[in-house]
């Protein structure tokens, strides 16, 4: 028999947030704070509109969340219990030192938004925790990173295993936490619900 092995495996890491987070973050608190933020926020919804961004989102606008409200520096604490975790589970040697969170932002997506296909440069891990997810709402959709080295590969079965797929859709419940490695190109595909996706999402780097 041959011996097929997989190398150069991409993790993805899913778990609930409070599995691990100490004290836990309470996800109806967490959601009133991000439609709150996102109504008082101007310089974010000026950019929002200044840059055709569907829904809302505080990325360009606010970067100290953890600073000004409570809720997100108890999820920043928890955040970094499990990127310690995945750090283990990938191997990586931090000489000692940790990843430290660089960036936090909320996403609010209405019904017909999209986030276009995109990494995070400048970043070890990133993720994303979900705060709301209405029935029918968009999945986070993850791209083979050798797509583009495929150049005459013939298409996958549909039931080939997931491993194998070229693209992978997980469509995450409340309270969950997925993050991977930033070279890893994601998207979230249009939001077919009638009501708003929400989401805080995050970047970890070294140094």
């Amino acid at each position: 028999m041959p011996d097929i092995s997989s190398l150069f495996v991409t993790r993805l890491y899913r778990a609930g947030l409070n599995e691990l987070a100490r004290p836990k973050v309470d996800y109806d608190e967490l959601r009133a704070s991000c439609l709150a933020i996102a109504e008082d926020d101007e310089a974010g919804q000026d950019w929002c509109e200044a840059n055709g961004y569907p829904g809302y989102t505080s990325y360009a606008s606010l970067n100290d969340l953890p600073w000004r409200f409570p809720i997100f520096r108890t999820l920043e604490k928890a955040l970094d219990k499990h990127v310690a975790a995945f750090c283990t589970d990938l191997g990586f040697d931090l000489g000692g030192r940790k990843l430290k969170c660089n960036s936090l932002w909320i996403n609010i997506l209405p019904e017909g938004g999209t986030h276009a296909s995109h990494i995070h440069p400048r970043s070890v891990i990133s993720g994303t925790t979900y705060v709301a997810m209405p029935e029918g709402t968009s999945a986070l959709k993850l791209e083979d990173p050798r797509l583009a080295m495929m150049m005459h590969a013939p298409l996958r079965r549909k039931d080939a295993g997931e491993a194998l797929q070229p693209f992978v859709y997980v469509t995450p419940e409340v309270g969950e936490i997925l993050m991977w490695e930033s070279w890893l190109r994601h998207e979230v595909p249009m939001n077919m619900a009638e009501e708003e996706r929400i989401s805080v999402s995050f970047n970890y780097g070294w140094g």
